[in-house]
């Protein structure tokens, strides 16, 4: 493993039956990095972190985090990784200090070092002043700020996040953001989350696109759109079939998604003029825009993050729940 990397993934592959929920996917995550999996219920991302965090072992392939390779070396690796699922796993009824040194206990923090290091971890997501309040008094968004600081306690390199802010409201889950932001820029941890968010997505540094357990795309969120190219122009007409041959006879392609026509093309100011001459359907609107990764998840799969399918993966995601709560186990 390089040392700059702090997670190594080669050819990860892990089936449940006849279901391949991770397809031999093989990526780095540089040290210091906020390095997010995008993609459906079902895509396979919770299943990776799993194998990451040795509560499944992969049934091919091999992977290394912080250095220890997860087959070989799982004490290890769980001594330096801290994580945040996707279900709430808070004691209500302690405060939120309590919490706090409950984990420490779990994870064996020395105990002189107990007191600091949960008034730094609740200072790191502003909750220093409701250290004795009970949880049950909490937000879903102070909960998951405490869930993130509980995470961060045993001070570990590598920070997993699985679905953050799921449920959140927008303005809840742009403050979660914010003091994750926070705890890369003060502690130096490595960031691996998940998300179906596209908006979330554009935070992370790197993002791999997981679609039915493969890894389809790896890039920065700028360098992804540059793969959709130039403009998305969006055409809504009562005769999407019309228009959809009337552009393939140019020689243009084009997606539908419901109704619509979508096109992806360089220059969409000199598109629309010419298409509203030339075509002699109805047009009931064109909308113009810069691409998202909407429409890069839509360009690579042919289909909206919407529009997939189940989620296959809640026997892992109930694993790894379960024993991530019992802390490292040597």
């Amino acid at each position: 493993m390089s040392p700059q990397n702090s997670i190594e993934a080669q050819n990860l592959t892990r089936r449940f039956g006849d279901l391949i929920a991770v397809d031999h996917i093989s990526f780095e995550v540089p040290q210091g990095e906020v390095f997010g999996f995008l993609g459906p219920n079902g895509a396979g991302k919770t299943t990776t972190i799993s194998m990451l965090t040795t509560l499944l072992k992969p049934t091919e392939g091999s992977a290394t985090v912080a250095g220890h390779d997860i087959s070989r070396a799982g004490a290890a690796v769980r001594t330096t990784i801290g994580i945040v699922f996707q279900e709430p796993s808070l004691d209500d009824r302690l405060t939120a200090a309590e919490n706090l040194e409950f984990h420490a206990v779990l994870f064996n923090v020395p105990t002189r070092q107990r007191k600091g290091r949960v008034a730094n971890a609740l200072r790191l997501v502003d909750l220093e002043e409701r250290a004795k309040d009970l949880v049950e008094r909490f937000s879903g968004g102070m909960k998951r700020r405490l869930e993130i600081a509980r995470g961060m306690l045993h001070t570990p390199r590598v920070l997993f996040l699985d679905e953050p802010t799921l449920g959140l409201d927008p303005q809840t889950r742009r403050n979660i953001w914010d003091h994750i932001g926070r705890l890369r820029s003060e502690t130096g941890v490595t960031i691996f989350m998940t998300t179906h968010y596209m908006d979330e997505a554009e935070f992370c540094d790197r993002i791999g696109i997981m679609d039915r357990g493969k890894l389809v795309a790896l890039d920065t969120p700028e360098g992804l759109k540059r793969q959709v190219g130039g403009d998305v122009v969006t055409i809504h007409t009562p005769a999407p079939d019309e228009l959809a041959e009337h552009l393939a006879r140019s020689s243009i392609e084009n997606r539908r998604r419901g109704d619509d026509v979508l096109v992806e093309i360089e220059d969409g100011a000199r598109f629309i003029p010419r298409l509203v001459r030339e075509f002699d359907g109805e047009i009931e609107r064109i909308e113009l825009r810069r691409p998202t990764l909407d429409d890069v998840f839509l360009h690579i799969t042919g289909r909206t993050i919407r529009e997939t399918g189940l989620d296959d993966e809640d026997v892992a995601r109930n694993r790894m729940r379960a024993r991530m709560t019992m802390g490292p186990r040597h």
